[in-house]
């Protein structure tokens, strides 16, 4: 008997390559997605496809909901986007709690653009629409793709110390602990790397892990104060904020520019000289570049940070669920009690927890002011946004370290994004207001989360189905 032909390459690589394929050509030539989302987009289906994550049907599906969106009702494709996937999610997994929290997340998004449209819609209703999207867009509002490379790289700059903010949440929110001390951890990292740069000339790995210690040790103190006398570590935080501020603009005061408020670049490094103070060249504080401006137009910020900042991330999430010492944290978070009785030492691992996430502040802000983007301001009388934007960066994300990524991503996009409104029609402070709104809905993640759970439980309790 013959033996039957064998295709060289299997029907289901075909398969794969063309739903692949397709994926791109439909994000380019239907929907209008620029050519960097576009082969995002096929990357991300072979993952899925390669994972078993989603299956071709289920990408002709996405594909017909995008088609409809984009063609039959005009929706563009910046919305196109978050729409389709939700739909996706809601058909395909529904039970799974990862869905959920993405599920939450969105919900949460597009509150806060809804209420944001209403406000612009009273204030001028004819631009009402472009003025959201230009927030959305940012760095795509500009023409020159060259121009677009450049701002999405000063977006990274500052989506990296975000990132390792809403680490520092999350990391101790796992073990029960809320770090509201994460602006002040935040504002000890800036002034430790600032100032070691500038005064000693340091190298800027030794800024990192003095940036590091600081925040390490106001953590500690937060977390001792919890372990030892049972303070609150919200309160102690508060407190701790404060005192890092101003002990931080005291510090800096010795490195600062003689005719203004601003310390030195990072760039310069002070001498004493008899009394008279000169500056001189600093090339070694300054983050490596990895060859990274290349890809960002030359911008000379883009740099370490960034693959540092998502390097970590992973560190995070492999320490609190591949490794002993973090099921013992996690453990000493759900129940201090019944983990101090399994033999556990649970006063130790709360002040090495707020250790931990003071740290991942810190050095959150020594990679933003190593890369000379911007100088400390000695006079400033409140503690930095990026800290408290990191909570709703770390809820956004589901309070999952790979979350927390993009999530960080989505809210420096936007938060730079207000910039671009026309002030000749809306005032300066709306697009504050649109973001700070969006940042608020982000808190309510968990809210939306249980409450989609409860009702798809009773959905699937009437059905004899159930919902984890």
């Amino acid at each position: 008997m013959a033996k039957e032909h064998e295709s060289f390459i299997p029907f289901n690589t075909v398969s794969k390559w063309v739903t692949v394929s397709a994926v791109g050509l439909f994000f380019s030539f239907v929907i209008g997605s620029p050519w960097w989302m576009s082969l995002i987009a096929a990357i991300a289906s072979f993952g899925f496809l390669t994972l078993g994550i989603a299956t071709v049907d289920q990408h002709v599906v996405g594909m017909s909901i995008g088609l409809f969106l984009s063609l039959g009702l005009g929706f563009p494709w910046l919305a196109c986007l978050p729409i389709t996937g939700l739909c996706l999610a809601l058909i395909y997994y529904r039970t799974n709690p990862a869905v959920h929290t993405i599920v939450a997340s969105l919900l949460c998004i597009v509150a806060g653009l809804l209420i944001g449209y209403i406000v612009l819609l009273i204030i001028n209703p004819s631009g009402a629409w472009d003025a959201l999207t230009s927030i959305l867009k940012n760095f795509l509002n500009y023409n020159k793709q060259d121009t677009q490379m450049k701002y999405l790289g000063q977006t990274l700059v500052k989506t990296a110390p975000l990132i390792m903010c809403s680490l520092s949440v999350l990391f101790a929110y796992k073990v029960g602990l809320f770090n509201i001390g994460v602006a002040g951890q935040y504002v000890l990292g800036a002034g430790a790397s600032v100032y070691f740069a500038v005064a000693f000339g340091w190298g800027w790995l030794p800024c990192l892990l003095m940036a590091l210690a600081f925040g390490a040790i106001s953590g500690a103190i937060s977390g001792a104060l919890k372990a030892y006398r049972n303070v609150n570590e919200v309160i102690s935080g508060i407190m701790l904020n404060w005192i890092s501020l101003y002990g931080i603009n005291t510090l800096l005061s010795e490195v600062k520019e003689p005719s203004s408020n601003y310390t030195y670049k990072i760039s310069q490094q002070i001498i004493n000289t008899d009394g008279k103070v000169s500056t001189v060249k600093n090339t070694v504080s300054k983050l490596p570049s990895l060859g990274l401006e290349d890809w960002f137009n030359k911008d000379k910020y883009v740099g370490l940070a960034i693959p540092l900042a998502i390097l970590l991330a992973v560190l995070v999430w492999v320490l609190l669920t591949k490794t002993k010492k973090g099921y013992e944290l996690r453990a000493t978070g759900l129940n201090k009690n019944a983990a101090k009785y399994c033999g556990m030492r649970d006063k130790s691992n709360i002040i090495l927890t707020m250790a931990i996430a003071g740290g991942l502040a810190s050095i959150g802000a020594a990679m933003f002011y190593l890369t000379d983007f911007e100088q400390w301001s000695v006079t400033q009388a409140s503690v930095p946004s990026m800290g408290f934007n990191g909570i709703a960066a770390a809820f956004l994300g589901g309070l999952h370290p790979i979350g927390a990524i993009f999530s960080s991503l989505f809210i420096q996009q936007i938060t730079d994004g207000g910039a671009h409104l026309n002030l000749k029609v809306y005032p300066k402070e709306i697009s504050t207001f649109i973001s700070s709104l969006i940042i608020y809905f982000c808190g309510f993640v968990m809210f939306f989360r249980q409450m989609m759970i409860g009702w798809l439980k009773k959905k699937d309790e009437a059905k004899g189905g159930t919902v984890k």
